[in-house]
């Protein structure tokens, strides 16, 4: 197949979509939009998002990524939760994972692959066990990062989107593929903006000390 008759097929598939993922795709724009600017509003357009991806991931048979969009259900709410709890509700500080940080962000990359993989395998019919549960798997390390504000939740993020554009585009989800794709220069772009931050704080902690 080449370049036109890809093109020719994106475009059917594009027309085929559902009035509920365009629900479920604008959603998750605005949460990743409101994200970066640091806006509490990120998580209530986040739950709504991922209660419908849910449903459309999982009867498209990427029962992983089902299960990743309820723990984002779970971490948005935490995250907003925590976030309310600060008295002034003002944006909590945006800081680096400490050590120990990563040694638990690398645990959770390990061990929920290790327990998607077998579950795929075992009690699914999953055409795509390997993709679905490394794209899953990082995803929740960098969701984990994200709702304690750590500028590293991105580079998770992104590590996972890189894998979920082509998988998604393989299981007819061009619409959700494409939004990956935004998600994925939203996280780059992200990533500098928090960085400016952060070095923002930390020049000012240095004078207050002078």
């Amino acid at each position: 197949m080449n370049g036109s008759e890809w093109f020719q097929l994106f475009l059917q598939q594009l027309k085929a979509v559902p009035v509920l993922e365009w629900l479920g795709v604008s959603f998750g724009v605005a949460e990743v939009l409101l994200a970066r600017a640091n806006k509490i509003w990120l998580y209530p357009c986040g739950i709504v998002s991922v209660i419908i991806s849910t449903y459309i991931f999982f009867h498209s048979g990427l029962y992983a990524e089902s299960a990743l969009n309820m723990y984002y259900l779970v971490m948005s709410i935490y995250g907003w939760w925590w976030w309310q709890r600060r008295k002034d509700h003002e944006a909590p500080p945006v800081t680096r994972a400490t050590k120990v940080e990563w040694f638990k962000t690398v645990g959770i990359v390990v061990i929920a692959f290790a327990i998607l993989y077998t579950v795929l395998t075992k009690f699914t019919d999953s055409t795509v066990p390997v993709f679905d549960s490394w794209v899953s798997a990082t995803a929740w390390a960098g969701m984990w990062l994200l709702a304690k504000r750590k500028i590293e939740n991105w580079i998770l993020l992104n590590i996972s989107n890189a894998f979920a554009i082509p998988l998604l585009f393989y299981k007819g989800l061009p619409l959700y593929a494409l939004l990956t794709l935004f998600l994925f220069i939203i996280a780059v772009l992200g990533y500098i903006d928090w960085n400016k931050t952060i070095k923002k704080n930390e020049q000012k902690t240095a004078l207050s000390f002078e």
